[in-house]
Order: C-alpha cells, then structure tokens, then sequence
C-alpha cells in the first residue's frame, strides 16, 4: 500500500511540474508578445524578443527551479532565456505584474538578464555571449576566496544555462580549460542543445566532440539525449534499430520530421535502408498522439529525464549536462530553421492559451489559490528565499601613506611598492586587497607582493622550491593567500576581478581586486572587464607596460588607443600616472570607491620608463603637499609654472612623456618664451568636470580653474603615449589654439630616443610644436 502512495505521489507532482511548465512556456512566450504585439509602438519599429529561444528551455528551468535550487545556488541564465527567467520569478511572487507588459521598454525588463537593472532576482548578468556563461565559474572562485577569509558567503551550486551555439566562443574554453576551474565541484553547466543557431539548423553540432573536450578538462559530463518515452519505444521489437536511425539522422533531417505531417512522419522516419522495415512496424504499431508525442520527446523537454540529470551530480567535479531539446518546443515554431526570432500571431496565441490553460484576455492570471501548482509554487519560493544582506562597510584606507620616492623609479614599480606599504600602514584595508595575473606576476613587479602575501589556492601545496638559494619569488600556496595566478587568458583574468568585486553585494563582504596584465592586451579583455562592471562588480584594472616607452618590443608590444579606452569606459575612472607618489595616490583613491554602493572600477595605466623623481616637485609643506593630492586624484595639476605672470604656452603632457614636456619647457624658456607645464593624470575626469561646465553633468569643475585657470591660459601643446585626440578636448576649456602629439600609427623596435622621435614625442618634437603655435 505504501509503494502505490508513494507512486501516486511521485506521479502527482510530475503532473503539478508539467502544469507549472505550462504556465512558464505560455508566460515566457506572452510576455514577448505584448511586447511587440499588444504594446502601443509608435515607430514601428520591431521590439524583439526569442519566443522560440525561451521555449527550449522551459522544462529545464522549470524542473530546476521548482526540484533542484537551493537558496545558496545562483543561475546564470542564457541571454534569450531571460522571459522565462521572469515568468518563474512572477509565478514566485518575486516579480510585480506590471512588469510583465514592459519587456525591452524604458525602465521596464531588460532585452537580458541583468543583475544591476532587471527588477527582479537575477544573479548573474547575461547579453554578451559567454561571458555570461562563464560568470558562475568566477563566481564559484570569489565565494571561495571570501570564506577563506573567514567571513562565510554560504555554499551552493552555480549553474549555467548555456545555449550550444555559445560553446562556439573562445571565452568558454578558457575558463573551462584553466586548470583551477576542474576543482570548482560546485559549477554545473547545462547545455540547451537544440542545434540551431540564428539562421539555421547546425548540420554537425559535433556533440561527441564537445563531450570530449569537457571530459579531457576533468569536467564530468551528462547527456540527456531521449526521453522517458523514447528510451521505453526504444525497449521494444524493432527499437534499437530506432534509435540508430534516429542517432545517425543529420540534424537538420530530424528538424524537418519536427514539421511533418503525422502521415509524412511514418513514411519518414523508418528511413529508406535496408533494415528500414523492422522500425517501420514499430512506427506503424503506434498511434498518431503516441507517434506525435514520441518525435519530440527529447530529455530535455522531459522533467523526469532532467531529474535523473540532476540526481547523478557529483560535487567533487565541475559538471556538464548535455539536454537535447527543440527550439520553439510546444510553440506553432517548433524546428522551424528560422524561428530564432520569429513571433505568434493572434490565433496561434489562442491556440497556446487554450493548451496552457489561461486565455489570451487574461493572460497574468496567477494559479488559483489552493491549487497544487499554487501550492508547490508557495513552498518554492520559501525555499528560495534569501536573507537580505548586510554589507560590511568597505575597510578605511589612507589617502597618503607618507613616502616620498627619490631618485629614478618607475610607475609600474611604485605600485607593488605601495602594496607592500599598505601591508604595514593598513593592515585590514591591505587583508582585503586580491590581485591577479596572467602568468606576469614577476614582469609586473608584484613579486614583492607575492612573497609577502602569498599565492591563494584552497588547499595548501608544498613549494618544493622553498630552499633553492637562487629562487626569488616565492611561490607558496595557501588558503590564505592573495595573489590568484591564472593561466595566459585575459577573458579568465576580467571574468574573475569582476566577479571577486561583486562580493560586496551578492554577500556583503567587500574585497579589493586588482588584476595587472600587459597593457597592450588591456582591449582584448575589455569587453569582459565593461561586462563585469555593468553587472556590479568594481575593481582595479592595471595595464603595465604600456605605450611605445616600451620601444624595444616594436609594433606588436605598443599599446595606442588604450588611453581613450579608459577615458571611455562607463563606470570606471582612469589613471596614468607620471610619477611614483601619483601612483601611490591615485591607487589608493582607487581603492576607497571598491566595495561601495555608490563605487566605481579604475583602470590604471603604468610605465616601466624609470623617470627621476625630482622632477615631480613635491611641496615639503603639509597643507602644500596635501593641495597636489587632491589634484592628482582630481585629473591635474600645475607641474611647472612659468616665470612670467602669464604664459606664452602650456604643454600638458601624460604618464611617461612629462619629461620630454619639462625639457621643452626649458629651452622653449630659453629661447625667450615662458611655459606652462600641466601633468594630466586622469583626462576621464577632466572631461566630466567640462562636461559638467557646461551642465552636462554632476561632476566637480574646480580641477579645471585649478589646473587651467582661464587667466593663464595659452596656446596649448598635449603629449602623451598613446593617441592625440585623447587630451585634444582640453582645447576647449579656455578655447585656444592647440597642436596635439601621441602616437597615431604602429611602431618599430628601437631603443627609446629613437621610437620618441619616430613617433614625435622627442623633446625637439614638442618644442618644434609649440614654436609653430607661436
């Protein structure tokens, strides 16, 4: 008696899943269809939406969703997934219904998931395609890193939900292949593989392959090819032979069953072999709802299938689920070669209410109360629910440690010498600071760092080179380490500072990421790095070496645009600094916005040029000293200031070319013509403090009087390592004549004076330059 209950049981839940799966697919297709259909749209203008794209993934979400999640787990939900993602959190209780009329409209629900501006629960922002995918694989890291520390972010599972056609981005086997991520036993990756891209059926998926390619990571891999009643079709006279045809049958051949006919699919489905016979009488022996049903009963649109999925999780491992499923399943579109973006009309929408058990004049009605599906959706969303947060304020840091560098030091260096500083002047700030490399600890000159601090891994590892007398940076591996190598991937690199400066909200423990990378390679992790910033992580990006100052290397070696790059980027300001103290204070202002509801990311960009540090001039006064601080952080400040009351020129000069901009000024004084001298450090935040002038903006102009006051101002030369038209909007403060040099072209090998010169950013270049102005 007790087995036929329990049966019962198990078979009235399945029938409640399928009940709230059926909600969510005509939910999650409803909400694209007011969207584009029912909305006023004065333009026209197609709204867009995937209707064929969320309903390949109903069942998996359902079944995930409302059997697997924990509170602890977080989902990462592929990007044309996002209606579904929303009709689950409405049929929670976590969504608003008004929000349900608004998708991709102004203030309403985004095109894709996102973290920091959908109004619902969204843990991991998607849109970019596999930046999203691979987010939980960071994420996994960054609740590791936090508890090593001894505040507990909790455990759980992160899942992904991947389209397959995203496993054709690079970025997905970065991560998957960095050896750090096979130990990550909590990431679990499903694959919607419906074998269709935007324009058509893929001929080759090549899913044996991509099965090989996660196992050979150490990935475990689970495939949820057929459903419950194929694999029972399967069982009976002539099935095997069924399943080979249906194994061996190109994919495109298998859409196109998807849109026959009853009577075209049992003349189509046995094959024309010689053996075609034997499924033939199989195929024959079923009738026509058994034969429908059976065609797209693939294990991804089959709850139980996903279920057994789940249940052969191993945690020590990362694992993959390979779920076939159907693009457009359940919708008119269904294996359509070009349903990506296609919509219902009016009538099929009737159709779909009627089978979905809702009406097209009714279409948010919720489950009525006292319902099962009402019922499990109570009991889900009370197991879902999370604690609010309570952030830890972010540590206090100083805004100047005291040091006043001397001699020739470079940019590069100052910053592991600060680093260090912060170990001694703030302790707490500096226990909170991880930083990160692509395999350039020591080139970047965080090997200091690295032997003080440590090399973070979960497990402590020997290092069998502790007692070699010649080694000199010191690689011990602990749980309390700060430093995470990663392999040579600067995708991997962002994706983990993103994520490890998200950890002030997703558990309120505020970390200090810095990531140091080559400069030049700073574009080619740009898109992953914005990403991140725009899911709400904050953290410090430095680019070192960078610019043609690097002459040796040439061309290949020679970063050009990234100067404007920063000055571009939303939620980020930028540095270069000239000088060692600049970069102690521009990081340091850099690190107090980290870990903030109100922060912001920086990216700082070094030199490895050494430059004699006198030439900063700092004032010994207190007040003095404390006055250049503040411009420094603020974008500028007056370096050199010329012996006449006003100036007959002003050359603002970036990073490492200030040298050549102070020797021009001398023997352009020389020659009877007295000059101004400005050390840009930040042209983002001058452009804001103009913008802002010109009310445009909230940002504070004093810099501007401050560092270009209109009663010195003069014809102006600009000067930087990187492309003119970065500093070229300074002409406007005072609206004068101006002449900007940079670089605007790839370079050579060389030693310095020569690159300077080939690029005109010698001395004789500026002072040739500022002659012509006057």
């Amino acid at each position: 008696m007790t087995a036929d209950i329990s049966t019962e049981h198990a078979i009235g839940h399945l029938e409640t899943l399928r009940t709230i799966e059926q909600r969510v697919l005509w939910l999650s297709t409803a909400i694209v269809d007011h969207a584009n259909r029912v909305r006023p749209n004065p333009t026209g203008l197609k709204v867009g939406g995937h209707q064929a794209s969320s309903a390949s993934m109903t069942t998996i979400m359902t079944a995930l969703w409302f059997e697997q999640l924990r509170a602890g787990d977080r989902v990462s939900v592929k990007p044309h997934a996002s209606p579904v993602l929303h009709a689950i959190n409405y049929v929670l209780g976590t969504l608003d219904q008004s929000y349900l009329t608004t998708l991709r409209s102004f203030g309403g629900l985004q095109s894709y998931p996102s973290r920091s501006k959908d109004p619902d629960p969204v843990d991991y922002s998607t849109g970019s395609v596999g930046i999203g995918a691979t987010a939980p694989i960071w994420g996994a890291l960054a609740r590791r890193y936090v508890s090593t520390l001894g505040d507990q972010a909790g455990t759980g599972r992160q899942y992904s939900l991947v389209g397959d056609a995203e496993l054709d981005e690079g970025a997905v086997w970065e991560a998957i292949c960095d050896p750090m991520v096979a130990e990550l036993g909590e990431v679990v990756w499903i694959v919607d593989l419906n074998r269709q891209s935007l324009d058509r059926v893929v001929p080759d998926i090549g899913a044996p392959r991509l099965q090989g390619m996660f196992d050979a990571a150490g990935w475990q891999v689970l495939t949820v090819k057929y459903g419950h009643l194929l694999e029972e079709l399967f069982t009976r006279p002539g099935g095997e032979h069924l399943r080979r045809r249906i194994d061996e049958m190109p994919n495109p051949e298998y859409q196109r069953l998807l849109r026959c006919t009853l009577a075209q699919l049992r003349e189509r489905l046995p094959g024309t072999g010689d053996d075609a016979g034997v499924p033939a009488s199989l195929v024959a022996s079923l009738d026509d709802a058994t034969l429908h049903a059976a065609i797209r009963n693939l294990g991804g649109h089959d709850l139980r299938a996903i279920g057994d999925a789940f249940a052969a999780i191993d945690d020590t491992r990362p694992t993959v689920i390979f779920a076939y499923t159907v693009k457009g399943f359940g919708l008119p579109s269904e294996g359509h070669p070009q349903n990506h973006s296609s919509l219902l009309s009016e009538e099929q929408m009737r159709d779909l209410a009627a089978r979905c058990g809702t009406s097209l004049e009714n279409p948010w009605e919720p489950f009525a109360e006292g319902t099962e599906a009402a019922r499990l959706c109570t009991v889900t969303a009370q197991r879902l629910r999370r604690d609010p947060i309570d952030p830890v304020p972010a540590p206090a840091l100083p805004a100047d440690i005291g040091r006043t560098p001397a001699g020739k030091a470079t940019t590069q260096a100052a910053l592991g010498r600060a680093l260090l500083d912060l170990t001694r002047s703030a302790p707490d700030a500096a226990r909170r600071i991880v930083t990160l490399c692509p395999d350039v600890s020591s080139s970047t000159n965080l090997g200091g760092w690295v032997n003080k601090v440590g090399v973070w891994s979960p497990d402590e590892r020997q290092n069998w080179f502790e007692d070699d007398p010649e080694t000199i940076l010191h690689w011990r591996e602990r749980p309390t380490g700060q430093h995470i190598e990663l392999g040579i991937a600067e995708g991997n690199l962002v994706g983990a500072l993103g994520e490890l400066g998200a950890t002030w909200s997703r558990w309120g423990q505020p970390l200090l990421p810095i990531g140091v990378l080559y400069d030049p390679f700073v574009e080619r992790a740009l898109e992953p790095w914005s990403f991140g910033i725009y899911a709400g992580g904050q953290s410090i990006l430095v680019g070192t070496p960078s610019g043609v100052t690097l002459a040796p290397e040439g061309g290949a070696h020679q970063s050009i645009t990234t100067p404007s790059v920063g000055l571009e980027q939303p939620g980020c300001i930028t540095y270069e600094p000239a000088f060692a103290l600049d970069t102690e204070w521009t990081l340091l202002a850099s690190l107090a916005r980290l870990g903030r509801p109100d922060g912001s990311s920086a990216y700082l960009r070094l030199s490895t040029r050494p430059v004699e540090q006198s030439l900063a001039a700092v004032p010994a006064d207190p007040a003095a000293r404390e006055r250049r601080r503040r411009q420094v952080v603020a974008g500028a400040y007056l370096l050199r200031r010329a012996d006449a009351d006003t100036p007959a020129l002003t050359i603002a000069a970036m990073g490492a070319t200030v040298p050549e901009a102070l020797a021009a000024a001398e023997r352009l004084e020389s020659l009877g013509t007295p000059v101004d001298v400005v050390c840009v450090t930040s042209p983002g935040l001058l452009f804001d403090a103009v913008q802002a002038r010109a009310g445009r903006g909230a940002a504070e102009t004093w810099i501007l009087d401050a560092a270009f006051p209109a009663r010195r101002a003069a014809p102006l030369v600009t000067l930087l390592d990187g492309h003119p038209h970065t500093l070229a909007f300074l002409a406007g403060i005072n609206q004068i004549r101006a002449i900007h040099l940079g670089v605007t072209r790839f370079g050579q090998s060389g030693d310095l004076e020569s690159v300077y010169r080939y690029h005109g950013l010698d001395t004789d270049s500026v002072v040739a330059a500022g002659l012509d102005l006057l």
